[in-house]
């Protein structure tokens, strides 16, 4: 988990650097923190040196993330298509937890998963706002 504010502020230099609206680089910074904090606290079980691999890009109109680790596999998006299901029923029957992976899918436009060479590659496109940048 230290290195999250390292990774949180690579995700902000790049958006700077592109001139991605607001409302985007806090969409992009939720999703990769959510993604690393899984990684770090169920993939590795709290803590590890195992590396973590996010690469970005962007076009006129959406922004590709591919996140990678070396947890076990794990495909975040089987469980979000549960979680969808299972947020549909009363708050106080659903289990604690598994709401940040749902988020991370909805926020997506299009994503994949693969798990290749003993790491799991999630690859999520984010559709673009065009209402400035702005801080």
């Amino acid at each position: 988990m230290a290195m999250l504010a390292e990774m949180i502020a690579f995700v902000e230099a790049f958006c700077a650097q592109q001139g991605i609206a607001h409302q985007d680089r806090l969409r992009l910074t939720l999703i990769v923190e959510e993604l690393f904090t899984n990684s770090v606290v169920h993939g590795h079980g709290g803590g590890a040196d195992a590396p973590i691999d996010v690469s970005l890009s962007c076009a006129a109109d959406e922004v590709a993330l591919t996140y990678e680790d070396s947890a076990p596999p794990f495909n975040p998006l089987e469980l979000a298509a549960g979680e969808r299901l299972a947020a549909a029923g009363a708050v106080e029957a659903r289990p604690v937890g598994g709401l940040g992976v749902l988020l991370v899918g909805q926020l997506a436009r299009d994503s994949r998963y693969a798990y290749e060479g003993g790491r799991n590659r999630l690859s999520l496109r984010l559709p673009r706002s065009h209402a400035g940048t702005t801080p």
